[in-house]
This record gives C-alpha cells, structure tokens and sequence, in this order.
C-alpha cells in the first residue's frame, strides 16, 4: 500500500513538472501569468518568480504590470531574497504610491531592511537603512497593527548602533591605543545618552585616563594625572555603587601617590 501511494505521489510530481515545463516553454503569456499566480497562492514561490520575470515585458504600460511586481516582491521576501525584495518594494512603492496593496509594501520592505542588518560587528550600513525604512513605515502609518513590531525592532536596532559605537571605544583601550579610547568613549556618551553602556565607558575612559597618565612622559604627566582623577570621579559620581568601584578607589590611590611623587619634580624643574 505504501509503495502504491509512493507511486501515485511520483506520478503527481512528474505531470506537475511536466505542466510546468510545458507552461514556461511554450505557454501564451495569459497562461504563463495564470500558472504563476497559482503557484504564488500555493507558497511555490521559485517556480513563480520564474514565470513572473518571464511576462512582466509583455505587461509594460498594462494594468497586469502592477499585480505582477507585488508578487514577484512578495516571493523574495518569502524566498528570504531580501536584497532583491527591498529592491523590488521600493520600486513598487515609487511606481505606485496610491496602491491599494502600499501599506502592505511600505511595511514588508521596512522587514527586509530589518533582516539584511549584520551583527554589531560588522559594518552598519544596513542597520542605518533599516532604521530609516523602520521610521519611514512608523511616520506614515502611526497607528498600524505593526507599530508595536516595529518600535521593538526600531530600538534594538539603536541598541546595534549604540553596541557597535561601544566595542569600537573599548578597541582602542584593549589595543592601548589610550588618547583615542578617550576621545571615542567621550563620543559614544554623547552621542548615546541614557546608553545601557554608559557605566562601563566611564569606567574604561577612566582607566584609559589612568593608563595614559602612568605611562605618560614627563612634561604632560602631571596634567594627564589630574585628568584621570577627574575621570575617576565622574564615574562615582553616576555609579556610586558600581561594580568597578572597588578598582577604580584602589586606581585613585595609585593616582594621588604618582600626583604627589610628580608634583615636587615639576615645580624643581621650573
């Protein structure tokens, strides 16, 4: 009995592909679209877009062109197509903005932007284009059954940005690169204010400052110091009870001792 069903399934598949073939070689242009559109409705999103690319010339400057485009769109994005969907939607949404199917086409590009965003590691290109598709699909359509979606996907990916803008800062410290952990750290708090991240930048431009002034020459030790106390406390000014509070007092410690043993040189030296 299996195998008979087995069999009955192979010679379904056989005359399905068959009809295919037939269809896309030597099919009129009605039938080609009609077989797609069936496809299309049965999820057979590949063998779709094959057809779909095959009549859209004969469809120029015709109502069809319009139908034939959101499908196409809509099988790569099901198709996980994203590069070419976002290609598609906005091609859409620029041919036809009083679409009846544009709110639909607004949000599924602002998907697949959401989508092709790589891990904060990476470049974040396409995290910026995706935040600007997310606010764009926000700003039109503010009351949507999506708005909720889409605010989540909005702010995690800020938080991508504000990740990647942290990691950078804290390369530099762990490279030694101290100067520019400094200068990035300051950037990424004033660029990312209220950052889940803000305590640890504190504490690791504060460490920057203080590694910068240990290691510094003599002539800008002294300052470099000073600055690092001033680091030190900023950083238990917002995070009293971090903790990093225990290094950073043991740190400001070290920092006074080195303050004190500098101070008696540079004012001799003078």
């Amino acid at each position: 009995m299996k195998n008979f069903v087995f069999l009955i399934i192979t010679i379904l598949a056989l005359s399905s592909c068959s009809e295919y073939n037939k269809v896309l070689n030597k099919g009129d242009v009605k039938t080609q679209y009609q077989l797609a559109e069936k496809l299309f409705n049965a999820g057979k999103y590949t063998k779709a877009m094959v057809l779909f690319e095959k009549v859209a010339p004969s469809f120029i400057n015709k109502p069809q062109l319009q139908r034939v485009r959101y499908m196409a769109a809509i099988s790569d994005y099901k198709l996980k197509n994203y590069d070419l969907a976002t290609y598609r939607f906005n091609r859409f949404i620029n041919n036809y903005p009083k679409s009846s199917k544009i709110e639909e086409v607004y949000f599924l590009n602002s998907q697949a932007q959401y989508n092709l965003s790589p891990r904060s590691s990476l470049e974040q290109k396409d995290t910026n284009k995706a935040l600007e598709s997310l606010q764009t699909y926000l700003d039109l359509y503010p009351n949507s059954e999506h708005t909720e979606t889409v605010n989540k996907q909005y702010a995690e990916l800020v938080d991508k940005l504000n990740k990647k803008a942290y990691d950078i800062a804290y390369l530099y410290y762990k490279t030694e690169k101290y100067k520019a952990a400094i200068v990035a750290f300051d950037n990424y708090m004033s660029d990312y204010l209220g950052s889940k991240y803000k305590e640890d930048a504190l504490f690791y431009k504060f460490k920057s400052a203080y590694e910068l002034a240990m290691n510094s020459v003599e002539y800008k030790k002294l300052k470099r110091l000073k600055d690092a106390v001033k680091a030190q406390k900023r950083f238990l000014k917002y995070y009293s009870d971090s903790k990093y509070v225990s290094e950073a007092e043991n740190l400001l410690v070290k920092l006074n001792k080195e303050i004190e043993i500098t101070s008696p040189q540079i004012t001799a030296e003078k």
